[in-house]
């Protein structure tokens, strides 16, 4: 049986129009089946340029469209967001932290879930601070925890905390993590990543405007940290490992880590090495979809 997207909103069943608003889409406007319905792979990351340049890939990949042409962008009416698609790959930007990725996830699934789309994977591709890994590293998410290691992620929903689970698909990082063994390219390990509120102190580093805490007390944090199984840490993956758990879509989050924390806290890497990084998630996902398709 086809596995749909699951709204966890009765009202929405009352309205006569949605407006995905900071999509500049709406059911009144856009014909969501027909532009989105054969959509079967959804990948998402905070810049707009980077899933641009995804798109690109995964259709030469695919064999789908001419050499260098150009993807429009889908969200052209906003600023906020960027969406691009090729056949049935969706390519989303989300900006950068837990409020910008859960505005985007709520449009992301109602526009899923109109367009009757079914058997979705999505997939968040990014950058992390890696512990205990080498630079360049790529880490498949086993589950998001919070900044006390806790797999869970906590929201304030009409001043009560609700607690939602931020476990993520075993199956899909297991495919993922044989897929990496196949291309055989560059490091991979399943483990688990670290979701904080804010870059600086939030991650335990020494280098932001406000830190009162010392070095000794930065690395014991650290290492407890990798102690308890993580191995990356970045700032979307607790709210989109719960909002897919809530919605019944498979999902996974697959990060390049761009330093290791235990040796310092700013990144040092040249550019056109960072740019090779950045591109092995999208390398891994794209495989893990060429295999998927029947491509490989």
């Amino acid at each position: 049986r086809e596995n749909f997207i699951h709204l966890c909103n009765p009202h929405l069943e009352k309205m006569k129009e949605d407006i995905l608003y900071h999509f500049a889409l709406g059911t009144g406007t856009h014909d969501f089946p027909t532009l989105f319905g054969d959509v079967k792979f959804v990948c998402v990351g905070g810049s707009p340029s980077r899933m641009k340049a995804f798109i690109a890939y995964i259709a030469e990949e695919l064999g789908l469209g001419s050499p260098g042409c150009d993807h429009p962008n889908i969200c052209a009416g906003t600023d906020r967001y960027a969406m691009y698609k090729v056949g049935p790959v969706l390519s989303v930007s989300h900006g950068m932290g837990i409020p910008s990725i859960s505005i985007m996830l709520h449009e992301l699934i109602k526009l899923l879930y109109h367009a009757k789309c079914s058997d979705i994977t999505i997939i968040r591709i990014g950058t992390s601070g890696g512990i205990g890994l080498e630079p360049g590293s790529v880490v498949i998410t086993r589950q998001s925890v919070d900044a006390t290691f806790k797999p869970q992620l906590e929201q304030v929903v009409l001043g009560k905390t609700v607690i939602r689970s931020t476990n993520l698909d075993e199956q899909l990082a297991k495919e993922l993590m044989q897929c990496s063994e196949e291309i055989g390219q560059f490091n991979t390990v399943i483990g688990n990543t670290m979701c904080t509120l804010d870059f600086y102190e939030g991650q335990g580093r020494l280098d932001g405007a406000i830190c009162l805490y010392d070095e000794e007390e930065k690395l014991q944090y650290l290492k407890n940290a990798y102690e308890s199984g993580v191995r990356n840490i970045e700032m979307e993956s607790s709210v989109f490992a719960a909002m897919c758990n809530l919605s019944g879509v498979k999902a996974a989050v697959v990060c390049v880590t761009l330093l290791n924390r235990l040796e310092g806290d700013q990144i040092t890497s040249s550019h056109d090495v960072l740019v090779e990084y950045q591109q092995r998630p999208q390398k891994l996902v794209g495989y893990f979809i060429k295999k998927s398709l029947g491509k490989v």
